[in-house]
């Protein structure tokens, strides 16, 4: 069963819930998006009354959905899940056995301006308690620091609060906590009906430097899956116990320290990847995420990392400066922007207007060779903005 809102929903998407022959929850995205010849869309009443079966398996591309399951689904235990995880004090208290030691204190938007840095270990992290797509996350490195990022947060607060829905993008409660130190991993995973985690990707989270929270550059390949696929699967049963999550997809954002302990940064769900990060699995494996879990099934490793060994798969997401606001773009040349990789698979525009992206670019690299990847992680992406004089 699907769930289809905003921000954005891809062709990829929309043509394998278009394939299932699914339910889908007729709502205005579903309607835009589907061919509705074909697509078989359920009232509110009667989408609910099947996602509450016992053994239902719901998948939304969405957090924005999380209003809609927690008013409709509320007989069933997906709202206590969600919550778990998505409300980051609440996760990091789940976790507090596993990490004892791990600092993190909740503040409120006007409780900002009374903390004292001093109190806290740094270098440490402030993001909302319910965050996404990295808006207003900062990193404070020494004490100095914090009346500027204060003040950023504010603005962000301003620039944000219409982009989602609070449930998706709470910007009143902030969570501090100690930076995590190592490499990150996203990992798109579900949780079957017994309870057992499977991992269908991984990439690598690419940053420009420590203070760098963006998402611009992911990949993944052969060589990454066969390192960290099995150790994240055992990984995510721990959580997934310990939440009790069955029949339920998430995306995971995970770090590896240097001691080589994982920890997690947030675990998102009822999706994979965001916007349409999901669709990775297709372009670098060759299979489709979505139905991989609505169906219980399991990527055949061995074979597909072989037939793609020596390739891998990146995903750009082009952010817009956030001195640029959408209405003063005219136009983005989308031409160069292409331009600048040897080998471009699939690029998705999307409405710059009223996102803080104008593309998402899914590449092929050479496995050995990420100089394309690097470029871009540190470009100014402005060069490919028409904006207004004045603007």
């Amino acid at each position: 069963m699907f769930i289809l809102e905003e921000p954005f929903v891809s062709d990829f998407l929309a043509q394998t819930v278009a394939v299932s022959g699914r339910p889908v929850l007729d709502n205005e995205v579903a309607r835009s998006r589907l061919d509705l010849g074909s697509a078989e869309l359920l009232p509110s009443p009667e989408f609910a009354r099947r996602a509450a079966l016992p053994g239902a398996r719901l998948y939304t591309n969405s957090e924005n959905s999380i209003g809609w399951i927690t008013e409709h689904l509320g007989q069933t235990d997906l709202p206590r899940q969600i919550h778990l995880l998505k409300d980051k004090p609440v996760f990091r208290e789940l976790l507090s056995e596993m990490y004892p030691d791990y600092a993190y204190r909740e503040l409120s938007l006007e409780g900002l301006g009374d903390f004292d840095p001093a109190t806290f270990p740094k270098p440490f992290v402030i993001k909302p308690a319910v965050g996404f797509f990295s808006v207003a996350v900062h990193v404070v490195q020494s004490d100095p620091e914090w009346p500027e990022v204060t003040a950023a947060l504010r603005a962000d607060v301003v620039r944000s609060r219409s982009l989602y829905p609070n449930k998706v993008l709470g910007l009143d409660r902030f969570i501090l906590e100690e930076v995590i130190e190592g490499e990150e991993f996203a990992v798109d995973a579900y949780f079957t009906d017994e309870g057992e985690a499977v991992v269908l990707n991984v990439m690598a989270h690419l940053f420009a430097s420590g203070k760098d929270v963006s998402d611009r550059v992911y990949y993944t390949s052969p060589n990454l899956m066969e390192r960290w696929q099995a150790e994240f699967e055992r990984y995510m049963q721990r959580i997934g116990r310990l939440a009790g999550l069955r029949n339920f997809p998430v995306h995971a954002e995970l770090r590896i320290g240097t001691d080589g302990r994982i920890t997690p940064v947030e675990i998102n769900p009822m999706r994979f990847g965001g916007w349409c990060a999901a669709d990775m699995s297709w372009y670098a494996f060759g299979f489709d995420p979505y139905t991989m879990y609505l169906e219980d099934a399991r990527p055949d490793w061995p074979r597909l990392l072989e037939q793609r060994r020596g390739r891998a798969c990146g995903l750009v997401v082009a952010d817009i400066p956030s001195d640029v606001t959408g209405k003063s773009i005219e136009s983005v040349d989308y031409d160069a922007f292409l331009a600048r990789f040897s080998h471009p698979l699939d690029l998705r525009r999307t409405d710059f207007k009223r996102h803080p992206v104008f593309a998402f670019l899914f590449v092929e690299v050479p496995e050995d060779d990420m100089s394309e990847l690097q470029e871009v992680l540190h470009a100014d992406l402005r060069q490919y903005l028409r904006v207004s004089a004045g603007r």
